[in-house]
């Protein structure tokens, strides 16, 4: 049978990314080496901006979305650019994954199928902004990256959250509040990472949201990065998610992150099937994997 390598020589990949503010460097370290290591197998490799009007998508025999993560400020014009590139060639993750997941109400799906998740309640603009008044918890959009816009309160700061959420709907977005898992501050976030339908590796990072930090502050959105060996139960709550995607689509990659609840057990924070951070610079033992998954989707 004729080997997957052997058949890349013809295939054309495209690695979608985000357009850097003029003088800035991308933030994307894993890009690089991504297309060096598609292109030592032989495949041709380039990494291209998602909001270029001069790309002929079509001329790709595969588009992986890898690092557009400026689209959270323009979900609206992202999606309808997927929707255009699946039709000129094979995207992926496909277009009905990326039109469910950049909207986190895609977390009551998940609750509807009985994944154990981190309890969010939705506030729309023109919804009344009820908040906690007996624990902390989180404000934060129902499309973002990194942090953006996210701040977590205490039922003392009222007026302070009140105001964020004035600001949100301000521009048309919907808000989450979410309680504050103190579990966070002792064992962190996991993450897991799926690549060609297996564990690719897992990473832990600490708390993101300080107290006090304004949430239109830059926050770090991966503080303490480490490699993780995940549990049993925490693997176990991942396949749920992904099991629970509507219309079990072929995944190519997806990310799994993972709090403790009060109970002490791992609950879904959030499931990144777009562009989710491979951190391959921590795990560089997985770029021959990676490379190996998207060729092989490529050359289908």
């Amino acid at each position: 049978m004729e080997s997957v390598v052997a058949r890349t020589a013809a295939v054309r990949i495209a690695l979608a990314t985000y357009r850097p503010d003029p003088g800035e460097v991308s933030r994307d370290g894993d890009l690089p080496v991504l297309v060096r290591a598609l292109e030592g197998a032989g495949a041709g490799a380039e990494a291209v901006y998602w909001d270029d009007p001069d790309v002929d998508w079509g001329a790709y025999d595969l588009v992986v979305i890898r690092s557009t993560w400026d689209y959270s400020w323009r979900a609206a014009e992202f999606v309808a650019w997927a929707e255009r590139c699946g039709k000129a060639t094979r995207l992926a993750n496909p277009v009905r994954v990326v039109r469910w997941n950049t909207d986190k109400r895609y977390i009551g799906d998940l609750a509807a199928a009985g994944v154990p998740v981190v309890h969010t309640r939705y506030v729309a603009p023109g919804d009344p902004g009820d908040l906690p008044e007996d624990h902390e918890y989180v404000v934060k959009p129902t499309s973002g990256a990194g942090a953006r816009f996210a701040a977590r309160y205490t039922p003392g700061e009222r007026e302070t959250a009140l105001r964020q959420l004035a600001r949100m709907h301000e521009e048309g977005l919907t808000a989450m509040v979410q309680p504050y898992l103190a579990h966070i501050d002792r064992t962190g976030e996991r993450a897991l990472q799926f690549f060609g339908g297996r564990l690719l590796h897992a990473s832990r990072k600490g708390a993101v949201l300080a107290p006090g930090t304004p949430y239109d502050e830059d926050k770090v959105a991966h503080p303490g990065l480490e490699t993780w060996t995940p549990t049993a139960a925490e693997l176990a709550v991942a396949v749920a998610a992904l099991a629970a995607v509507p219309d079990a689509p072929e995944l190519l990659y997806a990310r799994v992150d993972l709090v403790d609840g009060d109970d002490g057990e791992p609950r879904v924070m959030e499931l990144e099937l777009v562009e989710p951070n491979l951190f391959l610079g921590l795990h560089p033992e997985s770029v021959p994997a990676v490379a190996e998954a998207i060729i092989r989707a490529a050359a289908r």
